[in-house]
């Protein structure tokens, strides 16, 4: 499960890099984290939309998501 995991991340990674939309790809790395129930690394990434694409469609989801996760309990 952990390999598969490190795999997976490093995946996301390696797409990050090649991309030219990198603030899409971001969003949907932090959302893949979320569904992983990988919460703090989910919540890290949708704060780096934010932050480096501030402007973005993907920023306003980003900005959603992160106010649902603080609302759960």
């Amino acid at each position: 499960m952990t390999t598969r995991l490190v795999l997976c991340a490093l995946c996301c990674v390696f797409l990050l890099s090649c991309s030219g939309d990198k603030a899409k790809e971001m969003l949907e790395t932090a959302e893949f984290e979320e569904r992983q129930m990988n919460l703090p690394h989910a919540k890290q990434l949708y704060e780096d939309v934010i932050r480096l694409y501030p402007t973005s469609k993907e920023a306003t989801a980003a900005q959603a998501r992160l106010a649902a996760l603080k609302q759960a309990p």
